[in-house]
């Protein structure tokens, strides 16, 4: 097993398991306008011993109030119906926590379980008055900062990319 920043060659991959994980194919159609819409800042991959991709997650860019304060969403992420509750998604997310610490953002938004991304030190986001466009997730609306300011004068609407819009 093999974790590591995505490459072109991993596209189709990618696809398969965000279609085989997310059945409607939302997820995979979204993963495909960020990147050809230059909005992917970074997908992570696991690959199993022959190359195929067996986990995945995507990070894209966030606005604050309309403003570009260097933060990012976490969405989607899969991993492969057999190497479930293994830990490859606990792996996932901090290799991408990591690189992204590394190149200098500020934070990461989720929208998901908060028992799951807690045990990564994801927050409620409602307590420092941040809230995203979707009725009835705040519980599930949580934040985890990388750099000490990234709160400084943060508050209001998160602005999620366009390709969001169909959800």
């Amino acid at each position: 097993m093999l974790i590591r920043t995505e490459i072109p060659v991993d596209a189709a991959g990618i696809d398969r398991l965000l279609r085989r994980a997310f059945p409607g194919g939302a997820e995979a159609d979204l993963v495909q306008q960020l990147r050809e819409d230059g909005l992917l800042t970074l997908g992570v991959v696991a690959t199993d011993d022959e190359g195929g991709v067996v986990g995945y997650v995507a990070f894209s860019p966030v606005d604050i109030q309309g403003e570009d304060r260097n933060w990012v969403a976490l969405a989607p992420l899969a991993v492969d119906e057999s190497l479930r509750r293994q830990g490859l998604g606990e792996k996932l997310v901090y290799e991408g926590l990591d690189s992204l610490n590394e190149f200098g953002y500020a934070a990461v938004v989720v929208l998901g379980d908060p028992a799951y991304y807690g045990r990564f030190g994801f927050k409620p986001a409602a307590v420092h008055d941040l809230q995203c466009r979707w009725p009835d997730t705040e519980a599930a609306f949580q934040l985890f900062t990388l750099s000490d300011d990234a709160l400084n004068d943060a508050s209001g609407q998160v602005e999620f990319s366009p390709p969001f819009d169909r959800f």
